[in-house]
């Protein structure tokens, strides 16, 4: 505790705390506000232990039933179950020295944690009568085991959360309705410390995320170009390979009356059929239902509408010309 806070409220990352317990009492006319204490757990009835003997605010009681357990495969695997849990908790304060501020709610605070004070593993007895019931029915008892968890008198703790005064005037610090509440071993310098790191982390976590989302938009729209390019392109071809492949009907039937079969032959074989799309291959797919056939069966595929009559295809038919 190294200064008195003066502001209603400040976050944890503010070098600002309470100097000494008592002055939260001067401070009244401005509570609630969020504040630091630093001091050593003290209760005016605190709890025995049964096991550790140790003296505490908070306790918890657990014990398990372990046991082996037969498994379909003929095998005996541990296995354990809760058989009881209690908790304890009587009120208590943190004193540095020059005053008393009580704590409220430290269960659910960040940073809280309860010692192992004892760990007890008490063995099955032998009986016979039991142990041939527990055969009968797959399981062989092999004890409990019990835990006591506390949070002894004297430790040090540093507590941050909402200093608040009851009907009676005792001040307490409690989980603040916005804001942080920690109750930790630590110093309030080392809590700094590590909002700190986990605040590069996060910026770090964020700015990756930030190129990956901006890399997945950039490769959608350069698709989305690329694609509308090729339809354009492949559009374009199919109304100029049209416009052509009906100047060549017209010339063919003006021609057609003044030409005689043999000339019409050898035209056909020095201008083969070929594909209105790609002007490689020989057209060899009919488009149903206009019956139009002037494009091979591969860029067939890749169209919707007749290249000639602009009506819709339902089918495309391979054909086989000699």
């Amino acid at each position: 505790m190294q200064s008195f806070l003066r502001q209603s409220r400040v976050s944890i990352n503010s070098r600002s705390w309470v100097c000494e317990a008592h002055l939260l009492d001067s401070g009244s006319k401005v509570l609630p506000f969020i504040v630091t204490v630093c001091g050593r757990v003290g209760s005016e009835t605190p709890i025995s232990c049964e096991y550790s003997g140790l003296r505490g605010v908070i306790v918890e009681e657990t014990a398990e039933q372990h046991f082996l357990k037969h498994n379909d495969a003929g095998s005996w695997i541990q296995d354990s179950a809760l058989m009881l849990s209690m908790s304890k908790e009587v009120p208590w304060y943190l004193d540095d020295g020059t005053g008393r501020a009580f704590v409220v709610g430290a269960r659910g605070a960040t940073g809280f944690v309860l010692t192992v004070g004892s760990e007890v593993f008490e063995e099955s007895g032998r009986s016979l009568v039991r142990g041939t019931l527990d055969y009968l029915q797959g399981l062989k008892m092999l004890g409990v085991k019990r835990i006591e968890r506390l949070l002894p008198t004297g430790t040090s703790l540093t507590v941050v959360g909402e200093a608040v005064k009851d009907d009676i005037g005792t001040v307490r610090i409690q989980r603040p309705h916005k804001g942080p509440f920690y109750v930790s071993p630590k110093t309030i310098d080392e809590l700094i410390e590590n909002l700190g790191k986990w605040a590069r982390w996060y910026k770090y976590a964020s700015f990756g995320l930030t190129i990956f989302g901006t890399f997945l938009i950039a490769k959608r729209a350069i698709h989305y170009i690329l694609q509308r390019k090729r339809r354009w392109e492949l559009h374009r071809r199919v109304l100029a390979a049209a416009a052509v492949k009906r100047s060549e009907q017209d010339n063919e039937g003006t021609n057609g009356q003044a030409e005689n079969g043999s000339d019409g032959t050898q035209r056909d074989r020095v201008m083969p059929d070929l594909c209105v799309i790609c002007l490689e291959q020989e057209y060899n797919a009919v488009f149903v239902p206009c019956g139009h056939m002037c494009c091979c069966i591969i860029c067939s595929w890749h169209l919707t509408n007749c290249p000639l009559c602009r009506r819709r295809i339902d089918q495309v038919v391979r054909t086989f010309r000699h």
